[in-house]
């Protein structure tokens, strides 16, 4: 058995950024904790990610070394027609291998103790809390916890010991590409194409000289087929690829389950904490992480309660997207008068429910545009 005390043992299963999180803020309160990593060494895969300005609200000093770039401007395109939107707090491209060494020295500095080269295998209830089996280096052995963490990702391991449904996932494609010239550092841009994936392309600036194209579809050949086309069409040579597979959020995941007399908890993908609107997990894992974090210290459910709300209502716009033609899109981006462009500027993406009000309030046919996105997916 590990640990200070079997009170205050907590195991926390995957070195993800959601993981990692929860392991230093349960540290920092005074519980005993582990991250149990498979691989040899913390090697996160390198991925350019956007994100809004609550970020920095949520990380310490050390993360924010993984910001590599602001963006102030967004510019949308869809079939020969443009919007764009000034951003009046800028958007942040983090890089996410620097970001989880960043949250991993900060866990270790709290009292973190890190195991690499382990396997999760499963987990059994016994009289006190649970044991937790792992492969360690080749070695079978058993742990002792009283809580279990899966910050494991999408094909969460804990999740089917557990006994939770698996996460649906979608394929993600990103290549880093030289920055066009005739697009500012300062600006992402976005286009809606949906011939070849319900959800859309995005040039996000790394810095001057490069950027990171992407897109998110939902079949991976055809996605790569579709990305390859539209490099192609534009005119971009890809320095390197990136990818992934993302969860897709289609309703709440309830992120504790009893197993015995113990708690197991989902934070992060595993529980596919993830805006399904804009496509994104870091600052929704981050609240999932906190949400879980207080649970186990008994401080209340507030933030996850305020997290659902949230992913609910990306849930809502990402179903009014999702069945959209080109002409819905057309329609869309001529719809943004100069005062709807304004409430998507000051206010916050992670502020959905907010945001999405203001805009209906500044431009109600974006509602009966909705509504048919609505009508049609549900047909």
């Amino acid at each position: 058995m590990s640990g200070n005390t079997r009170t205050n043992n907590v195991v926390v299963v995957g070195g993800s950024a959601a993981g990692l999180y929860t392991a230093a803020s349960l540290a920092r309160a005074g519980r005993s904790v582990q991250v149990l990593e498979s691989k040899p060494t913390l090697d996160p895969a390198p991925r350019t990610l956007i994100v809004t300005s609550h970020f920095k609200q949520q990380v310490n000093g050390s993360a924010e070394a993984s910001i590599l770039n602001e963006i102030r401007r967004f510019e949308l395109f869809t079939d020969g027609r443009s919007a764009a939107v000034s951003l009046k707090q800028p958007d942040l491209i983090i890089e996410r291998s620097r970001l989880i060494r960043a949250l991993a020295s900060e866990a270790e500095l709290a009292g973190t103790r890190f195991q690499y080269d382990t396997r999760f295998l499963g987990l059994t209830p016994n009289g006190t809390g649970l044991h937790v089996d792992i492969d360690r280096a080749g070695r079978r052995e058993r742990l002792h916890a009283d809580c279990v963490v899966g910050a494991d990702g999408a094909v969460s391991r804990v999740a089917r010991a557990a006994g939770w449904p698996p996460v649906e996932t979608v394929p993600l494609v990103q290549a880093v590409v030289k920055l066009p010239i005739d697009c500012p550092p300062d600006t992402t841009r976005v286009w809606f194409v949906p011939d070849d994936t319900p959800y859309f392309y995005w040039l996000i600036p790394e810095s001057r000289e490069r950027a990171a194209l992407g897109v998110i579809g939902e079949q991976g050949r055809d996605t790569k087929r579709c990305f390859e086309r539209f490099l192609e069409k534009k005119g971009f040579e890809p320095l390197e690829w990136q990818g992934a597979r993302i969860p897709v959020y289609r309703k709440w995941v309830p992120v504790q389950r009893t197993v015995g007399k113990s708690e197991v908890y989902l934070v992060g993908d595993a529980a596919a904490q993830v805006k399904v609107s804009t496509i994104g997990g870091i600052v929704t894992g981050f609240s999932g992480a906190r949400g879980v974090a207080n649970a186990i210290l008994k401080q209340g459910r507030g933030e996850l309660l305020a997290l659902r709300r949230e992913l609910g209502t990306h849930w809502l716009i990402r179903r009014a997207l999702h069945h959209f033609q080109q002409q819905d899109y057309c329609d869309l981006v001529d719809m943004l008068n100069d005062s709807t462009r304004e409430s998507l500027g000051e206010i916050n993406r992670d502020e959905s429910t907010r945001l999405l009000w203001n805009v209906l309030r500044r431009q109600p046919r974006l509602a009966l545009l909705g509504l048919r996105g609505l009508l049609l997916g549900r047909r």
